[in-house]
C-alpha cells in the first residue's frame, strides 16, 4: 500500500528539502505566491525557503487564467502531480467543475527509461530472465507515460503481444511526493479558509487510493477480462486478450493490436472501412456498457480506440474504468425521461437522489434552473443537440446549487462526451441522442420485466426468510439479557429539558398569582374588619397586605414582559 506519513519535521529531511524547493519555486513561478505566504510554511522548511529564487511571474503566465496556470504548474511538477490532475479531472465532487475541464488536458508523456531496467523488472517479477519468457522484445518502447511504458514483443508460441512495464522506482517517487503533498494540504486546510472549503487533505487521500490501483497492473488485467466477458458474444467489439502467466503487479502482457486509431480518418478510408458502421458500433459500445452492464471504459478518447477489420471497435488502456450500480442507473434513466417530458419537479427530486450535498438546495430555484436548461437544450431537433455542451452545462447547473455528482456518474457522462466527439469526426451527421433513445427506453422498462420482478420478489423473500430465522434467537437473547438485568432502555426526548424549565416557570407564575390573589382577598377582609393597629381608622396590616400584593404583581408582570410573552 502507498504510505502517506505524518511529516511535521519534513523540512529538516534532506530527501524532502530539495523537492520542497522545486515545488514551491514552481508554485511561485505560476503566480500562486500568495498561497505560500498564507500557509506560513517557512516554519516547516526553515532555511530551505531562503534558497528559493523569488522571481517575478513571467508576463505570459500572468495573462493566463487561474485554471490554466494550475494545469501548467502540475505538468512542470512531474509524474505524481500530472497523475493527480488527471484523477481530479474526473472528480467534480472534490474540485470546481470548470477546473476538471482544464485538468483533462494534462498530457501524460515522459521520456522512456532504459531497456536494462525493463529486463531487470521482468526478472525480479517472474524469477527468470526475459529471454526465457519472451521469444523477442523490442528495446524501443511504443509509448512512454508517467507510470510505465509499452514494448512490442512475441511469446514463445509466436503470439504477438504488448508488454507494459512499470517505471523503476516510481512507487518510492510517488510516496515521497505524496508525503509532501499531504503535508502541504494539511497546512493549507489549517491556514487558508478559501482552500479549506475543498478539503485538500481528503483530496490527497482519495488520490492515493486511486493511484494505488493504477500501480497494480493485476487490477487493469481484471478490468480487461471483465469487459471481454461482457462482449464475448458481440462481434463488433474486440477486447485484447490478457496473458495472465506473463503478467504481474508491475508487468502487464496483453495481445498486440494491429489497428487504426479512431481519429485517423484518412487511414480508415484507405483501408476501405465503413465510417458510418464504425460510428454506430462505437455508440453501441458505450450504450451497452452503461445501460446494460454498468461497468464501463472511462477514458474512450481516440488514442484509446482502435478500428479493426470488419469495422470492429477495439478499446485499449483499461487503467480507468467506472461502475454504476443498477439502482443508480435506473434513477439516471428516470432523470433522462423526466428531462425529455419537461417534468422539472421530478427532475429536481431525482437529481437530489443522485447527487451529494451538504444542505438540501432551494428546490424552487433548482426547478427554475432546470426549466431554463431544458428550454435551451431540449427544444430543438435531436440532431442539433450537442451532448458535450449539454453535459457541461448540466454539471454547471448542479454545481451552482451545491450538488456534487458522484465520480462514477461523472465518468460515465465524460465517456458519452468522448464517444460523441469521435462519432462526429467519423460521421458528422450521426445523431447520438437519437441512437441512445432505444437503450434508455429498454432500461426504463427493464425493471418491469417478469425476470426482474421475479428477482426482486426472490430478494425480498430471501431477506424475509433471514429475518424469520434470526428473530427467535434475537428475541431469546433480549429475554435473557432482561432476566440478568443487562437490558437497559434509554429514552431521550429532544427538547424535554427546555419543556421542563418552561413548565416550572409556568407553575411558579401560577403559584405567585394565587399568593397575590390571596393577599388581596385577605387584606380586604382585614381592612373591612378594622383589625388593629389602626392609623386614621384604617388597619395597618390590611394596607401592608395590599402593598405586598402590588409589589409582587408588578414583579410578575415585569418577568412576563422580559420573556416577550405577555
Amino acid at each position: 500500500m502507498l504510505s502517506i506519513k505524518t511529516i511535521g519535521r519534513v523540512g529538516k529531511r534532506y530527501r524532502h528539502l530539495i523537492r520542497y524547493q522545486q515545488i514551491i519555486g514552481i508554485i511561485f513561478k505560476y503566480g500562486f505566491g500568495n498561497i505560500i505566504a498564507a500557509m506560513k510554511i517557512d516554519h516547516y522548511i526553515e532555511s530551505g525557503l531562503k534558497l528559493i529564487p523569488f522571481t517575478k511571474t513571467h508576463e505570459k503566465v500572468e495573462k493566463l487564467s487561474k485554471n490554466q496556470r494550475i494545469r501548467m504548474a502540475l505538468e512542470e511538477l512531474g509524474p505524481t502531480f500530472i497523475k493527480m490532475g488527471q484523477v481530479l479531472s474526473a472528480r467534480p465532487d472534490l474540485i470546481p467543475v470548470d477546473l476538471t475541464y482544464e485538468l483533462a488536458k494534462l498530457q501524460d508523456s515522459v521520456p522512456p527509461f532504459g531497456f536494462e531496467h525493463v529486463t531487470h523488472i521482468i526478472a525480479s517479477e517472474f524469477g527468470k530472465p526475459h529471454t526465457v519468457i519472451f521469444d523477442f522484445i523490442d528495446e524501443t518502447p511504443l509509448a512512454s507515460a508517467s507510470i510505465g511504458q509499452v514494448h512490442r514483443a512475441r511469446l514463445k508460441d509466436n503470439d504477438q503481444i504488448a508488454v507494459k512495464i512499470q517505471r523503476p522506482g516510481i512507487r518510492k517517487t510517488i510516496e515521497a511526493d505524496l508525503e509532501i503533498i499531504h503535508h502541504l494540504a494539511s497546512i493549507m486546510e489549517k491556514n487558508i479558509e478559501e482552500v479549506a472549503l475543498f478539503r485538500p487533505v481528503r483530496i490527497v487521500e482519495e488520490f492515493a487510493k486511486t493511484l494505488e490501483k493504477e500501480l497494480d497492473y493485476t487490477i487493469e488485467a481484471a478490468n480487461m477480462e471483465q469487459m471481454a466477458q461482457q462482449f464475448v458474444k458481440d462481434k463488433t467489439i474486440h477486447i485484447p486478450k490478457v496473458h495472465r502467466e506473463e503478467s504481474s503487479e508491475r508487468v502487464l502482457t496483453m495481445e498486440f493490436i494491429h489497428g487504426i486509431k479512431a481519429d485517423d480518418i484518412e487511414a480508415i478510408d484507405r483501408a476501405g472501412l465503413d465510417r458510418k458502421k464504425i460510428t454506430r458500433h462505437g455508440a453501441d459500445f458505450i450504450m451497452k456498457q452503461v445501460f446494460e452492464h454498468g461497468f464501463f471504459h472511462a477514458d474512450p478518447h481516440p488514442g484509446n480506440l482502435f478500428i479493426l477489420e470488419g469495422n470492429r471497435i477495439c478499446p485499449v488502456d483499461f487503467g480507468m474504468t467506472g461502475f454504476v450500480d443498477q439502482t443508480t442507473r435506473e434513477i439516471f434513466v428516470d432523470l433522462i425521461h423526466a428531462l425529455a417530458s419537461n417534468n422539472t419537479k421530478l427532475v429536481a427530486q431525482l437529481l437530489c437522489e443522485l447527487a451529494e450535498y451538504e444542505t438540501l438546495p432551494d428546490m424552487t430555484s433548482l426547478e427554475k434552473g432546470i426549466a431554463l436548461f431544458t428550454s435551451i437544450h431540449l427544444s430543438r431537433a435531436l440532431k442539433e443537440i450537442k451532448t458535450s455542451r449539454m453535459v457541461n452545462e448540466f454539471l454547471e447547473l448542479c454545481a451552482s446549487h451545491g450538488l456534487r455528482i458522484p465520480p462514477d456518474l461523472f465518468l460515465m457522462m465524460k465517456a458519452f462526451v468522448s464517444i460523441e466527439g469521435v462519432a462526429r469526426k467519423l460521421d458528422p451527421d450521426f445523431d447520438m441522442i437519437g441512437h441512445a433513445i432505444p437503450y434508455v427506453t429498454a432500461a426504463k422498462y427493464l425493471k418491469f420485466s417478469p425476470s426482474r420482478i421475479a428477482r426482486d420478489i426472490m430478494g425480498i423473500a430471501r431477506e424475509s426468510f433471514k429475518l424469520i430465522q434470526t428473530l427467535p434467537g434475537d428475541t431469546m437473547d433480549l429475554v435473557s439479557m432482561a432476566k440478568q438485568g443487562k437490558l437497559k432502555t434509554i429514552v431521550k426526548i429532544e427538547g424535554l429539558d427546555k419543556l421542563m424549565v418552561t413548565q416550572d416557570q409556568t407553575s411558579n407564575r401560577i403559584s405567585f398569582s394565587i399568593i397575590i390573589a390571596a393577599l388581596i382577598l385577605g387584606s380586604a377582609i382585614v381592612l373591612n374588619s378594622n383589625i388593629p393597629p389602626l392609623v386614621f381608622g384604617v388597619s395597618v396590616i390590611g394596607i401592608a397586605g395590599f402593598i405586598a400584593a402590588a409589589v409582587m404583581g408588578i414583579w410578575l408582570l415585569v418577568a412576563i414582559i422580559r420573556k416577550g410573552r405577555l
